[in-house]
């Protein structure tokens, strides 16, 4: 028989135990080593690892009354709980910094990897995101995180016999999870409602998982006042058609920013000044900020402004198939009158997703278009990547040099606490390469033992006996090369790469002086049978008796895993195609481990390469790079190379202790030099300065009788800019305005006639534009120089501006000018997508070249 309910009974703790449910409720247990231990201490099977909330479900009435009288555990737990107090209490770098900074932030994501507890991810982002919060909250950032609790996560993977990945979905009780519900002040459940289409509504329950010092805030469908479609709305990650979707990524942008002022109304918290949507999927909270602004009195215009003012848009897509595009139609009847936002201009929200500026279709909503023009301030996450994002998005502002496109990157990092072996935590300032070397040899032999256990249990799923495999306990040595890959199965990540040339694999796996071992893991999405199909490939691989002691699959990577994965391995392989890796932080924990990378230069390891850190994998150019089967092939060889040449012969170098002190030598400079590069403070450090900080700042000085001018001033600006242009342009030393060369240091004269119709010069900015030009007269390098007003308007309104030249460069020089809108709300000069540039003919002078 089954159970028709679920619930949980949980134990009367004694008084003394009491910190005990503080202590299990709090994720900060996930990262923090004493207090892990301290409930490692209290598991029933004595296995280390297990979610507290469950060790705590689990322990029965003598246990606890043992506990009670255990003077050693009381004090180890007075402790634990008084160092809780403190990190939660006490001020740290944020409330130490100098400058203003936002006394509130809004984080905004779709998926929160904090811990396996918590199963609400499905990769990197998910993971990206709950770093991002266990850093804020180390760092003392004032962050409330706001995602979805999906009832069904997302899936767990196992393995048919023939290799082909299967799915389930385990359904989470939020009683056995490190969650509370947020009650009203009577004691009722706090919901968030949204209107749906036909009179329906969306409720949704909001639970809390604390994080350190932050919030998480968690909306979930699977209310009782729900029909049964909206009450699967938040019933598992990613999964469900596009209408299931968007309901998806209405509740988390609209609800979420309900369940934020809800949350601030009983809690006393300070309402965010910023709010932070991590990738487009929570695009719909500026639409619900602008529905609250209206409501205060603004009109759609001046909402706008001021919602964008205090947003920061991260995206972490490097290609146009990763972004969420809905029919317009869809959007128009679930955000309309008789949806969830009425009083709010329905075409007004359809332009903010309109992709045609970027060649798409017509008919569809776009989220991440719609999340840059709803956000001051945007980056990417990397410098690669946001090199990427500025060529991807450049058609939102037409007329400017694609590095000129108004978004940044801040490199993820990745929470070393959480990530970091204990072992590798515990080095010392100054580690001999002896310690080194054996600190490696026992994180290798701590994952060998894990992966004979999951290998055994997946065979075990798959059907085998247990009779069948006795051959498990060899598989993998402590002592030979352990290479690592794990991360999610989309094509351009290039799982079965390693397979190009299966002879030339084996050889490497068998060879009789330096063999290699392969440990990998991954999940394909539940719809991309291609993916299944690349898993399927190498499980067959691996299976092949011949090497399956030397390359094995793991299903089912988590969390869980990852934390023994990173720390065991010696390498960590990641072959993308180039530049589809966003970041990539997988590599990042592995360095924090004392992993060497072995990479193609995409991503992260594209910004902070060194030989010392590990290898770089040559990348396909040219005719090559277009023809698919070539370039695989040409960088699959590269890869074989790079392992059988360089790899190994460092690793299996001894000395006569032993001991490979090239191999320690890269492992000491990953762990001192790059080690702090890629640490999750630091990424959210760059975020409070460089994106948090300023965008509080323009929030608050856009009072709403600022928005509304500024709101104003946009629209006339627009209307006027047809009548803007340059007329004529003259560069000269005053004597001879057509020079054809110029002696380094000469200071050139420009003289630049513009129209600027109906707009002031105060409206305006005129610059000249000078730098290095190619075969094809393109600016590279290019620098700016302002032209101030040389006079009043002539009969014909035509302005003149003029200014100075500093050729302090040699080389083929060349010289153009625009006009751009400028107004000091304005964050970035290219903010309105507006620039007026001289006639396509060359003007005479224009050119100047320097000897």
């Amino acid at each position: 028989m089954k159970a028709i309910r679920r619930f949980t009974v949980r134990p009367v703790l004694p008084d003394t135990l009491r910190p005990l449910t503080d202590l299990a409720h709090n994720l900060r247990w996930s990262w923090h080593e004493p207090t892990r231990s301290l409930f490692d201490s209290l598991a029933p099977d004595g296995v280390p690892g297990a979610d507290p909330v469950r060790i705590l479900g689990a322990l029965e009435a003598p246990r606890l009354a043992a506990l009670a009288a255990d003077r050693d555990f009381l004090a180890r737990l007075r402790t634990a709980a008084d160092d809780l107090a403190s990190y939660l209490e006490d001020p740290r770098w944020y409330q130490r910094r100098t400058g203003e900074g936002p006394v509130s932030v809004a984080y905004f994501s779709p998926e929160f990897g904090v811990a396996a507890a918590l199963p609400q991810y499905s990769g990197g982002l998910g993971i990206l995101a709950g770093d991002h919060l266990k850093a804020a909250s180390d760092l003392g950032v004032p962050l409330i995180g706001v995602g979805l609790l999906y009832r069904h996560g997302y899936f767990r993977q196992s393995l048919g016999r023939d290799g082909w990945q299967q799915e389930h979905y385990p359904v989470l009780d939020p009683g056995e999870l490190p969650v509370t519900l947020l009650r009203e002040t009577d004691g009722a459940p706090a919901r968030t409602t949204l209107a749906l289409p036909g009179g329906r509504s969306l409720h949704a329950h909001l639970w809390i998982a604390r994080v350190g010092r932050v919030p998480l805030l968690m909306l979930d469908s699977d209310v009782e006042e729900n029909a049964p479609g909206e009450r699967g709305v938040t019933d598992r990650l990613y999964g469900g058609g596009s209408e299931h979707r968007l309901l998806q990524e209405m509740l988390l942008g609209i609800g979420g920013v309900r369940a934020v002022r809800t949350y601030c109304r009983l809690t006393g918290t300070p309402a965010p000044e910023v709010f932070h949507t991590n990738e487009g999927h929570a695009g719909f909270l500026g639409l619900e900020r602008i529905r609250e602004l209206q409501g205060e009195g603004l009109d759609f215009d001046a909402a706008l402004e001021t919602v964008r003012a205090g947003t920061v848009f991260t995206t972490h897509t490097p290609v146009p198939a990763g972004i969420d595009r809905f029919d317009r139609p869809l959007v128009a009847r679930h955000l309309g009158e008789d949806g969830a936002l009425p009083g709010v201009d329905t075409a007004r929200v359809l332009a903010l997703g309109d992709e045609t500026p970027l060649g798409g279709d017509p008919g569809v909503f776009n989220m991440a278009a719609m999340g840059l023009r709803l956000a001051q301030r945007a980056n990417g996450v990397s410098t690669l990547h946001g090199a990427v994002s500025r060529d991807m998005f450049a058609g939102l502002w037409p007329g400017f040099d694609t590095d000129e496109v108004p978004i940044t990157s801040v490199t993820n990092g990745v929470h070393a606490p959480t990530w970091v072996a204990p072992e590798v935590g515990r080095l010392g300032p100054d580690p001999t390469d002896h310690a080194l070397w054996e600190l490696r040899r026992t994180l290798r032999e701590r994952l060998v033992t894990d992966v004979r256990e999951r290998l055994r249990a997946s065979w075990r799923q798959r059907g085998a006996a247990a009779a069948e495999l006795g051959w498990t306990e060899s598989v993998l040595d402590p002592g030979v090369l352990t290479i690592g890959f794990a991360r999610r199965v989309p094509s351009y990540k290039r799982l079965t790469l390693m397979l190009r040339d299966p002879d030339r694999l084996r050889a490497l796996l068998l060879h009789p002086e330096r063999p290699v071992q392969l440990v990998v893991a991954g999940k394909a999405h539940p719809a991309d049978d291609g993916g299944k199909r690349l898993v399927r490939e190498l499980v067959r691989f691996s299976d092949d008796p011949r090497v399956r002691h030397r390359i094995v699959f793991l299903p089912d990577y988590g969390m869980a895993m990852a934390r023994g994965l990173y720390p065991g391995c010696d390498v960590w392989l990641n072959n993308p195609l180039r530049p589809l890796e966003a970041c990539g932080t997988s590599g990042m924990k592995a360095a924090l481990n004392g992993c060497l990378n072995l990479s193609v230069l995409d991503g992260w390891w594209d910004e902070w390469f060194e030989p010392d850190f590990g290898w770089a994998i040559p990348t396909a150019d040219g005719a090559a790079a277009d023809d698919e089967e070539r370039r695989d092939d040409l960088e699959a060889a590269a890869l074989y190379e790079l392992i059988e040449r360089r790899v190994a012969p460092r690793f299996y170098d001894r000395g006569p202790d032993g001991v490979p002190a090239g191999w320690t030598a890269m492992v000491r400079r990953t762990l001192t030099d790059l080690g702090p590069k890629v640490l999750a403070d630091r990424m959210v450090t760059e975020y409070v300065e460089r994106l948090y900080a300023p965008a509080a700042a323009a929030r608050r000085a856009l009072t709403p009788d600022r928005a509304r001018d500024l709101a104003a001033w946009k629209a006339r600006v627009r209307a006027g800019w047809p009548g803007v242009g340059v007329d004529h342009v003259e560069v000269g030393d005053g004597l001879d305005d057509e020079p054809t060369d110029a002696e380094l240091g000469a200071t050139p004269v420009v003289r630049v006639r513009v129209r600027l119709g109906d707009l002031g010069p105060d409206d305006v900015e005129v610059q000249a534009v000078t730098g290095r030009v190619d075969a094809d007269d393109t600016l590279t390098e290019p620098r700016t120089v302002p032209l101030k007003p040389a006079g009043g308007p002539d009969l014909d309104g035509g302005r003149p501006y003029a200014g100075t030249l500093e050729l302090d460069r040699t080389g083929t020089f060349g010289c153009t000018v625009r006009v751009r809108p400028s107004h000091p709300l304005l964050a970035h000069p290219a903010e309105l997508g507006l620039t007026a540039l001289p006639e396509e003919t060359p003007v005479e002078g224009a050119g100047v070249l320097l000897r």
